[in-house]
């Protein structure tokens, strides 16, 4: 199956890629490369083009088989930089792409979506059943995408999003905006676990090649049976409190102290998840790294590239730094980037 992946320089993009080829796809990838030099690393090489996904034309959908859509503001930091931007970018212009993949002739659609649609959950378990509850202009993006997408799908276009839990694990294309990521990099370089809330609060978490190997089982599962489909990506048993987090961290990391900052408040996001779904969609779909065995992969990797600083990792530092350089107008768009197909660096 030739594949295109949307966001491959992104934080799960290098994962996904090794996925895929490991499964026998051809990929190439579609960035607008806003986070191009932020990498710890030069993985794979793969045909890619340099576009913003608001750019996409028809002409470069034509030939693939599946989109991989993974091309977002991707958390819910970033969401707050401008919710409107957000809108366009998450819903407006995900909704735009999957039309013209439609015509294209494109025969299935994977989004990438996200738990936090479960946003500040009342019951104590949630699932695809539950009503939604985003508190933030990310979650709200991902709803609102995750609607509009199903309602593209027919006998002959297969559309699916996938509601990840919490990413973690190591990347190329690092990003310490998520929590395990955050905590282990934190007590590496400043010596401290430090919680910025009370650490009561629910979270599911999934590591990034467990994410790429549910994408990579639903391209191939039978479209009937995934077509319109909404599911989880994780596993039930990989609920955690932050604070279990920051105590398996300080635990693996005993040279750096657990803080919780006396008065901290509670995170209004809180959610615990049920994965029913992706198990009966994808039987073949496992979790294959628990919150430990992520813990101490980050930890050797770290240690491996030598990781000095997290300036580049933090999406909207990032993002913030380009925009005060004038290298981003306000929309986001690059003042001048290359275009067209070409081999690079992904």
């Amino acid at each position: 199956m030739h594949v295109l992946i949307t966001g491959h320089l992104g934080y799960i993009g290098p994962a996904m890629i090794r996925a895929l080829q490991a499964a026998s796809h051809t990929v190439a990838g579609l960035d607008s490369g806003l986070f191009d030099g932020c990498q710890l690393e030069a993985p794979a090489v793969i045909p890619s083009r340099v576009c913003d996904l608001r750019d996409v034309s028809i002409d470069d959908l034509r030939g693939f088989d599946a989109i991989v859509h993974l091309a977002n503001l991707s958390n819910d930091p970033l969401g707050t930089l401008d919710p409107a931007l957000t809108h366009a970018i998450n819903v407006d212009a995900t909704v735009r792409l999957a039309r013209l993949a439609r015509e294209a002739g494109v025969k299935r659609f994977l989004n990438s979506s996200s738990c936090s649609v479960y946003g500040a959950a009342v019951e104590d378990w949630v699932d695809e059943t539950t009503p939604t509850r985003p508190v933030t202009a990310y979650g709200e993006s991902k709803v609102a995408a995750e609607k509009r997408l199903a309602a593209l799908a027919d006998d002959a276009f297969c559309v699916v999003s996938l509601r990840n839990a919490t990413a973690f694990g190591y990347s190329p294309n690092l990003r310490t905006d998520v929590v395990v990521n955050d905590l282990v990099a934190s007590a590496r370089l400043r010596g401290e676990v430090r919680l910025n809330s009370d650490g009561t609060a629910w979270r599911p978490l999934v590591h990034i090649r467990d994410i790429s190997q549910a994408f990579s089982l639903a391209l191939t599962a039978p479209a009937d049976a995934i077509n319109g489909e909404v599911f989880n990506v994780g596993s039930t048993d990989q609920n955690y409190r932050i604070i279990e987090v920051a105590q398996t961290v300080a635990a693996l990391m005993p040279d750096a102290e657990l803080i919780v900052p006396p008065g901290a408040g509670t995170d209004r996001r809180s959610y615990r998840v049920r994965f029913d779904r992706v198990k009966r969609l994808l039987p073949a779909f496992s979790c294959a790294y628990d919150l430990k065995a992520g813990v101490m992969e980050l930890i050797r990797e770290f240690e491996r590239v030598s990781l000095m600083s997290t300036d580049s990792s933090v999406r909207l530092t990032h993002l913030r730094r380009l925009l005060d350089a004038g290298q981003l107008d306000a929309a986001l768009r690059r003042r001048s980037s290359p275009t067209g197909w070409r081999i690079e660096r992904t």
